[in-house]
């Protein structure tokens, strides 16, 4: 299954990067995507591994850049 997600204050490309690489180290996840330009995430996964990883990208994500955060799409 692929979701997306907008992802909000996103300020710098090399931040878009950390956070791809990073949500594609989440236990679980297939292959994820960080689109700077129009500020999204697409993440594929197993479907019954979405509430968890959902969980863990987003702590990923403020880590990155505490201000971000996932809205679903």
């Amino acid at each position: 299954m692929i979701k997306t997600f907008k992802l909000t204050e996103l300020d710098c490309p090399v931040c878009a990067n950390k956070m791809q690489e990073a949500v594609a180290k989440i236990d679980g996840v297939s292959q994820a995507r960080v689109d700077f330009l129009v500020m999204k995430l697409t993440i594929e996964a197993e479907e019954n591994d979405f509430p968890r990883i959902l969980k863990q990208a987003g702590k990923v994500v403020r880590k990155v850049e505490p201000d971000c955060e996932l809205i679903e799409i």
